[in-house]
């Protein structure tokens, strides 16, 4: 199927602008009017995945962040990917309550949440390079289409 409108956003891995990638893949996705429940569990999984980019990925040191937002008539895609170290067992960073960064008393629940929130979630991570989320919902809320376009 193919996208009915795409947009691409590169930020620096700072935890400010967390907030600011959330809002806007809300604000981009809220043209085809999901309900405030649906928008709001898009921005959880949003802020999960470019929090664990900016802690996880890049730790202390800066770099990009590409969020890529591909809106269908009644679902969105999401694309979050780091440059950052990579992860050495995706299998072990899914459970829930694993952290890699227990002195920072983190929860590890960043890839449970997502996965609640969005009806798919996929890891692709190589150590050294970097990782990519993908995130899939469908709005069930949505059942014609675009709403207000």
């Amino acid at each position: 199927m193919k996208p009915i409108n795409e947009v691409e956003l590169k930020f620096m891995s700072k935890s400010r602008n967390e907030a600011f990638a959330r809002v806007t893949a809300a604000a981009f996705i809220s043209q085809i009017d999901p309900n405030i429940e649906e928008l709001a569990d898009v921005k959880t999984a949003v802020s999960e995945a470019v929090t664990n980019s900016i802690i996880h990925g890049y730790e202390n040191r800066e770099g990009f962040i590409k969020m890529n937002c591909l809106l269908y008539e009644n679902a969105v895609e999401i694309i979050i990917k780091d440059g950052g170290k990579g992860i050495e067992d995706i299998e072990k960073a899914r459970q829930p309550m694993y952290t890699s960064k227990p002195e920072m008393e983190r929860s590890g629940m960043g890839f449970t949440i997502m996965e609640s929130f969005m009806d798919q979630l996929e890891i692709v991570s190589e150590v050294g390079k970097g990782t990519t989320i993908k995130m899939h919902k469908v709005f069930k809320s949505v059942a014609n289409g675009i709403q207000g376009v």
